[in-house]
């Protein structure tokens, strides 16, 4: 496929998939031919600045890079680089979702859309206006209908995107009265945009809840539950939460959920490393109770400061953490998850897939849009794992993990010293938080 990058591409796209009138040409972008898959395999989330603004120089890097491996792309609604969609009842404003729906296009990546979050005047507020303080609060339950209609026509406006994530997190679904998740609006709210999204097009697919897995440490009984490891246990309250949802939902293609590998209160347990079992554990229980596809939405392996950055580590640490994410989300039995790029426009941007395309040198790759797209392509959803020898000198199997198949293998140091390893076959040494691909 011919690449299609830089901003005057991006504009004719733009201009192609109809204007901020809501009047999208639905017939330029028919549906894909065949069955749809509820399962898209490994991506990313666009967050509020991404590649479809900046430097024309940079755009076209960045288009460059993510049209090499093309991956599951995701985008919000409202927020996160998204102007609000239905400003006023009736009056339709998709300027911003056309422009990242297009960067999506031209690079090649699969769409999804995760409906979030909810026009002002659908939650008390004054329509024509927005409050960007309020974005995470739910509509009222008067505005449920609402809000289906709307994504029933965003799901039309794009007929060819197929997969669709229902809100964000429970946001503004908590109740504090009774101290517990409001999972009965919740299903409400998803149930009718369940039947407006397959009521759009039946082969729309559809997923939910995308719960926060909290959990505690081991010792800590605050909310806890039966879903524990050497990393402590998930919050009883998010697992009522689910299994609410599970049973009285209209139907799903899909499950999402995220969550960290840390607790509530910053802790790992035993390490950052051991701690990304929790992944694994998660996974198969929400799987075994489900029997649903697993999508994980957002997945973290680094506390945050008190503004909300992850900039602690190295950024060789750090990717090091995150293979071994993906290492336990894949033992797991999930068939894919979107990393939240946590972009920005400065220079400095740990944990990005790419240079800030703010600048003139910028859209170029980093070392986690490396470790993303290889992992994409090494293991797809559906690959067949394999169970490989490994050995370490001095015996401490902990310092390494691998995830095999029968191509490739992803071998990753977990400590900051150097370790010698035989993995199958083959002896490597691997420098501290190194991760290795190996051929096999």
């Amino acid at each position: 496929m011919a690449l299609l990058a830089g901003m005057a591409v991006l504009a004719a796209l733009l201009a192609r998939c109809g204007g901020p009138d809501g009047q999208g040409a639905d017939h330029k972008h028919p549906a894909r031919p065949g069955a749809v898959r509820p399962v898209v395999g490994w991506g990313f989330t666009h967050t509020q600045f991404s590649a479809d603004q900046g430097a024309d120089s940079a755009t076209e890097r960045a288009a460059r890079m993510l049209s090499e491996v093309p991956m599951p792309q995701n985008q919000h609604t409202m927020g996160w680089g998204a102007d609000n969609p239905e400003p006023s009842p009736g009056r339709y404003d998709f300027a911003d979702l056309d422009r990242r729906v297009a960067l999506i296009r031209a690079t090649g990546g699969t769409p999804v859309l995760t409906l979030c979050c909810a026009p002002d005047w659908m939650k008390g507020g004054a329509a024509g206006h927005t409050d960007w303080g309020k974005l995470e609060k739910a509509p009222a339950p008067s505005h449920y209908a609402d809000f289906a209609a709307l994504a029933g026509k965003i799901a039309r406006r794009y007929p060819d995107i197929r997969h669709f994530i229902v809100w964000n997190e429970f946001k503004g679904f908590f109740d504090d009265a009774k101290g517990r998740w409001n999972y009965e609006g919740y299903t409400r709210l998803y149930n009718l945009v369940h039947r407006e999204l397959k009521k759009a097009d039946q082969d729309n697919q559809v997923g939910g809840p995308y719960l926060v897995m909290d959990s505690y440490v081991p010792g800590d009984t605050t909310y806890a539950s039966a879903l524990k490891g050497p990393w402590g246990s998930v919050d009883q309250r998010t697992l009522d939460a689910l299994a609410y949802w599970n049973r009285h939902k209209s139907g799903a293609d899909f499950l999402v959920v995220d969550g960290s590998s840390y607790s509530k209160d910053d802790h790992y347990a035993p390490d950052p490393f051991a701690a990304t079992r929790k992944f694994a554990d998660v996974g198969r229980w929400v799987r075994k109770e489900t029997g649903l596809p697993l999508w994980w939405a957002e997945w973290y392996v680094e506390v945050a400061d008190e503004s909300d950055d992850r900039d602690g580590w190295s950024e060789r640490k750090r990717t090091a953490a995150q293979a071994a994410a993906l290492i336990e989300m894949v033992r797991g039995g999930a068939s894919g998850g979107l990393y939240w790029n946590p972009q920005n426009e400065g220079a400095d941007c740990p944990g990005c897939l790419w240079r800030s395309t703010e600048l003139s040198d910028g859209g170029s790759k980093l070392p986690m849009m490396d470790l993303l797209s290889r992992f994409s392509r090494g293991f797809p959803p559906g690959v067949r794992l394999q169970d490989i020898g490994v050995e370490v000198a001095g015996g401490d199997l902990t310092k390494v993990r691998v995830l095999a198949d029968a191509r490739t293998a992803l071998v990753v140091n977990t400590t900051g010293r150097r370790v010698e390893a035989t993995v199958g076959k083959e002896d490597v040494t691997l420098a501290g938080y190194e991760v290795r691909w190996l051929t096999r």
